[in-house]
Parts: structure tokens; C-alpha cells; sequence
């Protein structure tokens, strides 16, 4: 019987990659996943069996790892950012109730919260949350219901997924809910294809962003109450006292 990880391989770049990850990949027979992240990794991984499926064969994509996995392969099911974090390891171990004899292990990865926190500063130093925009398998109205909550918690609010071709006004609409609570002052950012080419960062005000051109490989950052832009970087203080 072989053996499934579940590794979440970062940002992009190879240097945002965790060791842990790295060694899963090394070991496995086989790389499983979405075409365009396994298409990041062909160029390094040459000896291995590469397989892939599409955009909504998510389901199948586990079944598959499983069906490798049962043959004796040791088998690696890649996703971008943390694989726990808007990934596939919740699936994984769903779909795995039917083959309780195979090992799963989940590696962690680094999700775009962090890596685009980086690029535009410090933006995570408090409390924060994140939301998605993908209503795909949420209802929109559970969306709002988030946001509105996020705004009223004085929450750092991070958004994965702002928009595709079916929800273009997504990030707008969702300004326009967290508006009603915040200031159109608010400091807020944009990290665009994080660890890819094109990379970059853009600082900017609430009101700012509901114009703004965010895709889905676009990390949108909205700062809480304390949040202030410090040399162009987004920070958001922790409270120590500084002396002096």
C-alpha cells in the first residue's frame, strides 16, 4: 500500500517552497494536481509521473491519488499556498473514508496571506481573518454575512479569489459592504502574482480599491483600525510601546 501527501508548495518560486515540501515531492512516484500547478513543476520533476486534471474535477483528482496509492505508489497531490487553506487536503481526507488503509499526511505550505503580507509589508501584525469571494461552493449571502462581520470585529481582512469572469463586480460589491462599517480612508493593499512573473505590490485607500483590476491570482488586503501606511508599506502595529 503507498502512500498520498498532501502538499501545498507556496506561492510560486521554488524558494517559497518548505523543505517538508520539497522532501514529499522528492520521494513520490507520482505528482498529481490542477494542470497549471503541475505545469510549474515539470521542468524540476522530469522522472516522475505527472498527472493532472482540470478546473472542477477536484473529486476526481483525489480518487485518482487513491487509485495510485492502492497500486503501492507513493503519491504526492499538489495545490498551491497551504494545502489546508482553500485546498485539497479537507477533500482528501472526505474522498479517504472509503480507503481508511491508506496513509495521508498533509504538508504545509505557505498561503498567499503570508506571502503577499510580505510583499506589501506588515499587514498581519494583529488579529485577522480571511475571506473568499469564490461563491462557487459558498452562497453569496454567507459572503456578506463574513464581511460585515470581519468590518465589525475591526478585523485585518484578506481576500483570496476577488474575481473571475462570472463575478467581475465581486471585490467591488464587497468594498461597497465593508464600506458601511469603514472609513473610504481605510489603508488597503493589492499583492499580484505573488512568487510569479509580474509580481508586485500596490498600496492604496478603501475607496481606492473598488476600482482597482484584481484577478484571481490577486491577494486583496483591507487593515483594521490601527493600520497605517509606513514608508509605502502596509503595517499594522502589534501595540508594543515604543520608548523614545
Amino acid at each position: 500500500m503507498g502512500k498520498i501527501y498532501v502538499v501545498g508548495m507556496g506561492p510560486g518560486r521554488e524558494a517559497g517552497m518548505t523543505e517538508e515540501a520539497k522532501e514529499a515531492l522528492a520521494v513520490s512516484d507520482v505528482l498529481i494536481g490542477y494542470t497549471v500547478y503541475i505545469d510549474l513543476l515539470r521542468e524540476r520533476y522530469p522522472e516522475k509521473e505527472l498527472l493532472t486534471t482540470g478546473m472542477k474535477q477536484e473529486v476526481e483528482r483525489c480518487r485518482l491519488c487513491l487509485e495510485q496509492a492502492e497500486s503501492g505508489k507513493t503519491v504526492s497531490l499538489v495545490c498551491s499556498g497551504d494545502a489546508g487553506v482553500y485546498g485539497m487536503a479537507s477533500l482528501m481526507l472526505e474522498v479517504a473514508e472509503e480507503a481508511p488503509e491508506v496513509e495521508i499526511e498533509v504538508v504545509a505550505g505557505v498561503t498567499a496571506a503570508l506571502s503577499g503580507g510580505a510583499l506589501l509589508g506588515a499587514p498581519l501584525g494583529h488579529d485577522f481573518c480571511v475571506v473568499s469571494l469564490s461563491d462557487l461552493l459558498t452562497p453569496w449571502d454567507l459572503i456578506e454575512r463574513r464581511l460585515r462581520a470581519a468590518a465589525e470585529g475591526d478585523y485585518v481582512i484578506v481576500i483570496y479569489n476577488p474575481r473571475s469572469r462570472s463575478r467581475a463586480d465581486h471585490l467591488k460589491t464587497a468594498c461597497g459592504i465593508l464600506a458601511e462599517k469603514l472609513p473610504s480612508d481605510r489603508p488597503c493593499g493589492l499583492a499580484r502574482n505573488i512568487g510569479r512573473d509580474g509580481e508586485s505590490a500596490e498600496v492604496c485607500t478603501l475607496e481606492e480599491l473598488k476600482e482597482k483590476d484584481a484577478d484571481m491570482f490577486t491577494t486583496v488586503f483591507i487593515g483594521n483600525s490601527m493600520s497605517r501606511v509606513v514608508n509605502g508599506r502596509l503595517v499594522t502595529p502589534r501595540g508594543y510601546r515604543r520608548n523614545g
